[in-house]
């Protein structure tokens, strides 16, 4: 065995995750060998993600009687860090699924928890649909809920950031009822009335189908309206550690591929230091650092993982809807919080400095290397990470618990 084949990664997160993770890895290294080619063309994910699907990578965290496994949340995490390594769009485009999946577990509602622990048994997947664009108050939604004259449950509205739509089935979405209750719904995306429209133009997370979902007078499933209050305590801690799993294994792909560019290049400079780039000992410090920094991103975010896992425990087995005012969830939020700049800054620096031990040549559009910096810093810029160590200090100066789930629009007037 040579040292590169070593797990350097650090340990498992678990006695039996080797064996949960080992179907899915060769589906990841036919993942990563057409990244790059997918990022330049655009390339749908439809069939990758039918693959995993297939492979029972959505159903990870659901319990075996539904085809899943019973992951932990770390476990889980861990093995979305692997397949952000080999392309970060495929975890993104199924960030919503997996916040379903955990709000379906949490649920305290046995009829609804039963049926959609069914419904995802069977392969269904969904994405979200929350955030509206414009000059919407803050906090409120423009999109309505209204019965028709046949007593059927419809939805008017217009969302973006629908992450993974196109490779989905259903929609969780969230609308205003005509009682002004805000609630949480599922559309079927294949249903009249309902457009998706594939404009997200960030340039980082290009394949992810980040942009616009139309709702005209759309059928809401099965009549289903469930008050928002009702969904995940921990929701916002868990998106939040989502996105860092992924950006570890950005961090961890920029130490991998630029080991992999520096073992083949055969052009040294007169200043070097050997006449063989992969024994140039600067060029060498330079990937070791990269490494250091996606082993710390991932780290930390595993960290932060354990505690999340305590809490959605805590969640689950709770009797009653868990809220973020809940000590657990305070914390575990914190935290998170706390594990945010970290691993962004190590991931950031990760997939620049690689370019360091790199001859201009490793900037060639056909090799793809900048989509790692632009997919991490276009995650980075999803929830602001300014705020997180102010809302730690103001924790652990004035005892202030972190604020209520996010929602962003204009302030309301006065």
């Amino acid at each position: 065995m040579s040292n590169s084949a070593l797990p350097i990664w650090g340990a498992p997160p678990s006695a039996r995750y080797e064996q949960l993770a080992a179907p899915l890895r060769p589906l990841f290294a036919h993942i990563l060998a057409q990244a790059a080619e997918h990022d330049q063309t655009r390339a749908s994910l439809s069939g990758v993600i039918q693959q995993l699907t297939a492979l029972g990578l959505p159903r990870w965290r659901l319990p075996p009687s539904h085809g899943g496994h019973g992951a932990t949340l770390v476990e889980l995490l861990a093995v979305l860090t692997e397949l952000s390594a080999a392309d970060s769009n495929i975890t993104q485009a199924l960030r919503g699924h997996f916040g379903f999946c955990e709000d379906v577990l949490s649920a305290k509602d046995p009829a609804w928890r039963a049926k959609w622990l069914d419904r995802l048994g069977e392969g269904a997947l969904l994405s979200p649909g929350s955030t509206e664009v414009g000059n919407q108050t803050r906090g409120d939604f423009e999109t309505r809920l209204h019965r028709d004259a046949s007593g059927t449950l419809r939805i008017s509205g217009r969302k973006f950031y629908t992450t993974g739509a196109l490779y989905s089935d259903l929609i969780n979405t969230i609308a205003t009822g005509e009682d002004g209750t805000t609630y949480s719904v599922v559309v079927d995306l294949k249903a009249a009335g309902v457009q998706v429209v594939d404009d997200w133009n960030g340039f980082g997370q290009r394949l992810t189908a980040s942009g616009t979902c139309i709702f005209d007078s759309a059928p809401v499933l099965d009549n289903e309206a469930r008050p928002t209050q009702q969904r995940f305590g921990h929701g916002q801690s868990f998106f939040q550690l989502y996105h860092l799993s992924t950006l570890a294994g950005i961090a961890r792909r920029a130490a991998l591929s630029g080991a992999e560019e520096l073992s083949q290049r055969a052009r040294t400079f007169t200043t070097g230091n050997a006449d063989v780039a992969g024994q140039d000992v600067q060029l060498l410090q330079v990937i070791g650092e990269v490494a250091s920094q996606a082993y710390a991103a991932q780290a930390i975010a595993q960290q932060a993982a354990q505690r999340l896992e305590h809490t959605a425990q805590y969640v689950i087995a709770h009797d009653q809807p868990v809220h973020d005012d809940d000590p657990q969830v305070a914390l575990a939020e914190l935290e998170v919080c706390l594990a945010v700049n970290p691993v962004v800054d190590a991931t950031l620096a990760a997939t620049t400095a690689l370019f360091d031990a790199l001859g201009a040549s490793a900037t060639a559009s056909n090799k793809a290397l900048d989509r790692l910096w632009r997919n991490a810093r276009t995650l980075a810029n999803h929830n602001p990470r300014v705020y997180k160590s102010r809302i730690v200090g103001n924790y652990l100066v004035n005892g202030t618990l972190p604020p209520a789930q996010w929602r962003v629009g204009v302030a309301k007037a006065g």
